[in-house]
């Protein structure tokens, strides 16, 4: 793990403290979306038994707050709008503000959230002060998520690995504990209270992993290290601004001259005439230009995916009679199953990279910019929101060009999970017929439905950084997170319209 004159992670523990703050970063959203059936019992005023109906789904008309949509959408619009605020926080706020300032704040909503359990309330408040917190704590985890990432950029990439293994588990913790709280067997009030007091525990180790990184030698060398890179970005910053004087005839203080020599004497010799230039700043369209279709990919598999999931999924219910499986049929087919596949989906592409590379241009080569690599997209997550890039770069050959073809069309095909799920067992609905009642139909449409979402999202996501040069990859990666943010706002929106075709 350790570079050159780096000490070694002792016992993992910095590992393990990016394994559990990766964990703690989407806790929230899974937390909230595996709940909704209590929610939609306190919304339709069944005050006295506020987790009676931790496992029933409300689908007819008493579901009138659209609490489903409405959690799915105020999650995901946050994440859209710090996405375009990111270099506006990150100059303003410290880091460590950030970082723990997020981490309390998302710690004490929660903690709201469970006290709420044990309050009766009319469900009007109730579903302001749970969409208010919804808002709030996704905003918060966008700022945290974006800037754990800052953290983990100057860390060897198995931290980065670990961190979105992580995220990636989060979504099956939270399926775990909805069914650990069915099958307690205490009362049900104690039931849903323990349910939410769980993530706050999350977050709470996750504060004191975040805390101990300081006191581990491992993590002060790393940030040490990205500490002296912004002060050596800040420096060459300065020496622009004084060559910039100088050739504007702005005479230069003693200090100033003293401040130019000691830069002076920390650059590096010129290049050779022989090297290869460094290119210039990269342009965003023209990076579009290149990714766009790629791009247009990940936003259409987010969009169906954010459209019926949980939306119109959470309202499935088991065709068998009351019993057991009823009980657990939601938690276990909906969320614990879209999970795990979803993860499923995601790892199959270190096994099966199937798809264009780039259209890498001969003039590039011959500047030296392409550096051909072997390997895949070793660092990925399975929640909705963050990815790790390749670096790898090769000329695409004919047979490739026609793959490329096939990919837009297998992401259009996932539309039709759209009218599949949403003929399947949902009762009480006045417009459109129910023609798959069976369970197996479900548990098969969503089988195919999470492992497809994997699949598609890390691919689309591996081979963006691959379409463009190399100096212009962390130009895509922004790209590529913006409209991730964007196909999971869009189909938060779209599962309105669908809720209404029911």
């Amino acid at each position: 793990m350790a570079r050159g004159d780096a000490p070694r992670d002792s016992y993992h523990l910095v590992g393990i403290s990016f394994f559990i703050l990766g964990l703690g970063t989407l806790l929230p959203w899974n937390f909230f979306i595996t709940a909704i059936p209590y929610f939609q019992a306190r919304l339709a005023g069944d005050s006295n038994s506020t987790a009676r109906t931790l496992s029933t789904n409300r689908t007819g008309p008493e579901d009138a707050f659209n609490f489903n949509n409405w959690v799915t959408l105020l999650s995901q619009l946050p994440l859209l709008l710090f996405t375009l605020l990111n270099s506006f926080l990150y100059q303003c706020i410290p880091e460590t503000v950030r970082i723990l300032g997020s981490l309390l704040a998302i710690l004490l909503l929660f903690a709201l959230t469970a006290a709420l359990v044990k309050v009766d309330m009319s469900p009007g408040p109730f579903f302001s002060i749970t969409m208010a917190s919804v808002c709030f704590i996704n905003s918060f985890s966008a700022v945290l998520q974006g800037s754990l990432f800052g953290q983990l950029g100057t860390m060897p990439s198995t931290y980065s690995t670990l961190f979105l293994s992580g995220q990636g588990l989060a979504g099956i913790f939270a399926a775990l504990a909805m069914l650990l709280s069915l099958a307690s067997g205490v009362d049900a009030q104690t039931s849903a209270l323990g349910y939410f007091i769980t993530p706050c525990v999350g977050i709470l180790m996750s504060i004191v992993c975040y805390l101990s990184l300081p006191h581990l030698k491992f993590a002060r060398y790393y940030l040490a290290k990205k500490q002296s890179q912004a002060q050596a970005q800040e420096l060459e910053t300065k020496a622009e601004l004084l060559h910039s004087d100088e050739k504007n005839g702005i005479p230069n203080s003693p200090q100033r001259v003293a401040l130019t020599l000691d830069l002076d004497l920390e650059k590096e010799p010129e290049p050779e005439p022989d090297e290869p230039q460094e290119p210039g700043k990269p342009s965003v369209f023209t990076v579009f230009q290149k990714i766009w279709l790629t791009a247009l990919c990940l936003v259409l598999v987010f969009t169906v995916t954010l459209s019926v999931f949980p939306a119109i999924t959470a309202m499935v219910t088991s065709s068998t009679s009351p019993g057991k499986w009823s009980q657990f049929f939601n938690p276990i087919c909906c969320f614990l199953l879209f999970n795990i596949m979803d993860c499923l989906g995601r790892s199959l592409t270190s096994y099966f990279l199937w798809a264009p590379i780039v259209p890498a241009t001969q003039e590039a080569d011959a500047r030296g910019l392409l550096e051909p690599r072997s390997g895949g997209c070793s660092e990925r997550r399975s929640g909705p929101l963050h990815f790790s890039l390749s670096d790898r770069v090769e000329t695409p050959s004919r047979k490739q060009d026609e793959d490329s073809r096939l990919l837009p069309l297998l992401v259009c095909l996932r539309f039709l999970f759209v009218p599949l799920f949403m003929l399947c067992h949902v009762p009480q609905r006045s417009r459109l017929p129910i023609l798959f009642p069976q369970d197996a139909y479900f548990i098969t449409f969503m089988l195919l439905f999470a492992i497809s979402n994997g699949y598609l999202v890390s691919l689309t996501m591996c081979l963006a950084p691959r379409q463009v040069l190399p100096h212009e990859r962390e130009v895509a990666g922004a790209l590529m997170t913006f409209f991730l943010a964007l196909g999971l706002s869009c189909g938060a929106s779209l599962s309105f319209l669908f809720k209404a075709l029911l």
